[in-house]
């Protein structure tokens, strides 16, 4: 398999979603995404570690005895996620202390480790990185959408939290100053009921799509000892 191959990233953005498909690491997703910066900022984080994990573990996976992958594939993750979460500290002290807990939890969030356990273990280092990448780009994009839509029902602003990066930036009130905000949609049930609609438009577009092809004519073949006009 290519490292670039086409299906590596149609899986981690659709067809293996790990928000919308596969439902893993919810905790997070629904946790964090009570604005667009929020979220973005944690799915970078997860992006990272997916990534250099996967790496790490298809280059020793033929020294890492199968009795004990589980422990040593955590330790793994332990390292990497620790230097992340040093990062943010170091650099992003302000946002690294709106995310709180969910930096290093990282290292117990089933996404990383059942794509470790079920593609990297199981392949070079090259296309797990791809892998991991792709998977953590399809998880960033489902709490962007997440973290947009709460933030913007909720609040009526975009980029909330922005100048915990960029210094001197500002929200965007994209609903006007009047607007009064719907509490819900930034408590836990709205992360539920955004989640929720989420996958139903998920769901929607893929059964769209396999109504049209099934719908589609099939292309009519020539017999194989069909003897060509002249």
């Amino acid at each position: 398999m290519s490292a670039f191959s086409k299906d590596t990233w149609i899986n981690g953005l659709w067809k293996q979603n790990p928000g919308l498909v596969q439902l893993l690491g919810l905790c997070p997703i629904l946790a964090v995404s009570t604005t667009m910066v929020n979220a973005v900022s944690l799915g970078v984080a997860t992006i990272v570690v997916m990534a250099l994990a996967n790496l790490s573990v298809a280059t020793l996976r033929n020294f890492i005895p199968y009795e004990i992958r589980i422990p040593v594939f955590i330790l793994i993750i332990a390292s990497l996620v620790t230097v992340v979460d040093l990062l943010f500290n170091a650099y992003l002290h302000e946002l690294y202390l709106v995310l709180g807990i969910f930096i290093p939890l990282i290292v117990t969030n089933c996404i990383v480790l059942a794509r470790i356990e079920a593609f990297a273990a199981k392949n070079d280092p090259l296309v797990s990185t791809f892998d991991g990448i792709a998977q953590g780009v399809g998880l960033l994009l489902v709490l962007a959408v997440l973290g947009t839509m709460r933030e913007l029902i909720g609040a009526g602003t975009l980029f909330g939290g922005i100048d915990l990066i960029i210094e001197g930036a500002s929200a965007i009130k994209v609903l006007g100053e009047g607007y009064p905000g719907f509490l819900i949609a930034i408590l836990p049930p709205g992360a539920f009921f955004a989640l929720g609609c989420l996958i139903a438009a998920f769901n929607w577009i893929n059964s769209r799509a396999a109504a049209r092809k099934h719908a589609a004519p099939a292309t009519p073949q020539a017999p194989a000892d069909a003897v060509p006009e002249h």
